[in-house]
């Protein structure tokens, strides 16, 4: 019977003691600082990721700064280069003067649309989807420049 009462009595001292330790873990204080970057870095990635429109809302686009837009000579080394430099899927190859001419015939317009949104077997914006409308025009107009 005292075995057994001694042991309670031990595994109530130890409770005891692993309650006080934990007790004092806790903080009464639960606020975080965090640096300026830091703060930055949270509102980063917790940042909606994209805009819902309801039928007749007008989506305004803010095109950012000038300086930021890309030149349309990188991009097509960046995304461009792989597919119009060598015709896969069909894709004109830059410098071919008489492939391109047949979609000129269409209107600039169409061809920038067909860049932005894809045609065929050439992805949309043509596998750069960071790029604005701008930049995929500075692209296509790069390439038709380049293939007069």
């Amino acid at each position: 019977m005292k075995t057994i009462l001694f042991s309670r009595l031990k595994n109530l001292v130890l409770l005891t003691i692993a309650s006080a330790v934990l007790w004092g873990c806790g903080a009464s204080d639960k606020t975080v600082n965090l640096t300026a970057q830091q703060e930055q870095q949270v509102a980063a990635r917790i940042a909606p990721a994209g805009h819902v429109s309801m039928a007749g809302q007008v989506a305004v686009m803010s095109s950012g700064d000038a300086a930021s837009a890309r030149d349309g000579g990188d991009i097509y080394a960046t995304n461009c280069i792989a597919c119009h430099s060598s015709g896969v899927a069909g894709a004109p190859i830059l410098g071919d003067v008489a492939a391109w001419s047949a979609r000129l015939e269409q209107g600039l317009e169409t061809v920038y649309t067909n860049a932005i949104n894809g045609i065929r077997g050439m992805p949309m914006r043509g596998t750069c989807m960071d790029c604005s409308d701008d930049e995929v025009k500075a692209a296509v107009d790069h390439i038709l420049g380049n293939s007069k």
